[in-house]
């Protein structure tokens, strides 16, 4: 009668055992990948893990250890270890980002979904933006877009236009003036040469008078 007792008291807490390992490294394995964006997780899935920029290896148990081993911040991409290092602002709703590791948990709010100061002590409100504000805010923005390239568009035909219109009448008006500067040049020439025709015959009928 005993024996049941006796392996239900060590079945309870070798399944509660099991339980907390499991759930210790599954937080570990989602922690250990914080800051990676997902199509890098494959990246790290292995044991060992090569620097981006082939400098060394490191065990995948120091991948977000707080510790730089990597020269381009492979190894840090969800701490400030590395100055080099980048971390991916997963953003659901928004459009996803990537910030230098340096930013992470400096108390300054950086990705909309706060992710970036999971250890800073402060808390980011969540100011991603989410489905139909997405799409009425992009029509919106696309609208007034188009409508101030239609405006813009519009303005330099009608400065054309302008500008066309203001050369004919300048031209027209350069014209003008040179005719009326001929006119008068030619009046002016006619003058003279009636003067002096004038005079000569003055000259001519004094002498043939004298004579």
């Amino acid at each position: 009668m005993e024996t049941p007792s006796l392996l239900l008291l060590t079945f309870v807490p070798t399944s509660l055992l099991l339980l907390f390992f499991s759930s210790s490294s599954s937080s570990l394995a989602s922690s250990s990948l914080l800051g990676v964006a997902p199509q890098d997780e494959e990246y790290f899935a292995g044991a060992v893990i090569a620097c981006r920029d082939g400098s060394k290896l490191f065990a995948r148990d120091r991948l977000n250890d707080g510790f730089c081993d990597c020269p381009d911040g492979t190894d840090e991409p969800g701490t400030s270890a590395c100055p080099e290092g980048k971390f991916y602002c997963k953003n659901i709703g928004d459009v996803p980002r990537f910030l230098f590791s340096s930013f992470v948990n400096d108390r300054i709010c950086d990705c909309c979904d706060g992710s970036d100061e999971y250890n800073s002590g402060i808390n980011c409100p969540d100011t991603c933006i989410k489905g139909q504000k997405i799409s009425k805010t992009w029509n919106h923005n696309h609208e007034s877009r188009e409508a101030n390239l239609n405006a813009a568009d519009g303005f330099p035909s009608k400065s054309r236009l302008d500008l066309e219109d203001l050369i004919m009448k300048l031209r027209g008006l350069k014209i003008a003036v040179i005719i009326q500067l001929c006119l008068a040049m030619c009046t002016i020439a006619l003058c003279l040469f009636h003067r002096r025709t004038r005079s000569w015959r003055r000259r001519y009928l004094s002498k043939s008078y004298y004579t």
